[in-house]
């Protein structure tokens, strides 16, 4: 049964460069640098395969490491962001059994972001990553909403990834311990997922949805924790007065990657709210690295070897057109 994992970060030299001489430089880099993760990252060629092959995973979709070109100024974000897209599709074009790639977006540059999501589908990206915001636009804000009609019509699918909260909302809620701990609480501990899980839940309110119904999203970590308060969020989407729920929406645009969290609780109560045509597999490379036989382990949660399938890879070759039978 082929293995195809959605969520594999990577990067680039020459944007971590750039991100690092800004003035305000995104403190969550240094999550890249810890241990191995930096060599690991930035390697798309032998040892990112033989990884592969340890986890028994076929097929990777390479996705660049937060936050991505989005930091930078709308003068510097698009070079370097066809940079990295050539890069990724340079990676794919040397290994095209072993790897996908999703596109990176000049987001602080929103004129630019839908000739470059065209630019990097023609060249063979299968979707694109992006975060919630970019300096003080929130990703449904309405300069965006070209973007969304272009990943639409060319069958792009956008990946929302976490990244950190704005400066604001870490004096406000973050604050009060150790660097180190302030980083994780407002990151991988905690931060990342509100963050993300509010700018998926503004994009429904927005109406996103109901002007581009065939729009497909994809959130990491089991929903970013809007799975478990749908409930809840269907009261906001009333009183908004949008055509569909929140829940509906969850079920019909959007898709939910484990993110390497291998927990059948999470995945008993995703099935409960949701479809499990509706889940994908993901290690979140190389920051959770999941050993093939606690894959296998996981996998055997499900109840059906049609119910695996579709999971391990059956679904994201479907949303992302990819050949299941690669690798």
């Amino acid at each position: 049964m082929p293995i195809i994992a959605i969520e594999e970060h990577w990067s680039m030299p020459d944007l971590t460069a750039a991100l690092r001489a800004l003035p305000h430089p995104d403190e969550s880099l240094v999550l890249g640098e810890m241990g191995d993760n930096k060599g690991r990252l930035e390697d798309l060629d032998a040892g990112r395969i033989a990884a592969m092959d340890a986890q028994g995973i076929d097929v990777s979709i390479l996705a660049l490491t937060p936050p991505g070109t989005q930091p930078l100024p709308p003068a510097e974000a698009p070079a370097l962001s066809r940079a990295a897209n050539d890069a990724a599709a340079a990676a794919v074009a040397r290994n095209p059994a072993r790897f996908r790639s999703l596109s990176t977006l000049p987001m602080s540059s929103p004129k630019d972001v839908p000739a470059e999501l065209e630019r990097a589908a023609d060249m063979g990206h299968v979707g694109t990553m992006v975060y919630g915001r970019s300096g003080d636009l929130f990703l449904d804000d309405p300069v965006y909403d070209d973007f969304f009609g272009a990943a639409s019509e060319l069958g792009q699918p956008v990946f929302i990834h976490p990244q950190l909260p704005s400066s604001d909302v870490r004096d406000a809620s973050y604050r009060g311990f150790d660097p180190m701990t302030e980083l994780v609480l407002a990151t991988f501990g905690w931060g990342w997922h509100m963050d993300t899980a509010t700018a998926a839940l503004r994009l429904i309110l927005r109406g996103t949805f109901d002007r581009h119904p065939d729009l497909q999203v994809v959130l990491g970590h089991w929903g970013e924790g809007l799975l478990f308060w749908l409930d809840r969020a269907d009261s906001i989407s009333r009183i908004a007065g949008l055509q569909r729920s929140v829940s509906d929406c969850i079920r019909s645009n959007f898709h939910i990657t484990a993110s390497g969290m291998l927990n059948p609780a999470h995945l008993q109560h995703a099935l409960s709210v949701t479809s499990v045509d509706r889940l994908l597999f993901a290690t979140d490379y190389p920051f959770q690295r999941p050993t093939r036989e606690e894959i296998r382990s996981f996998l055997g949660h499900f109840s059906s070897e049609t119910e695996r399938e579709q999971f391990s890879s059956g679904n994201a070759a479907s949303l992302f057109g990819i050949d299941s039978q690669a690798g």
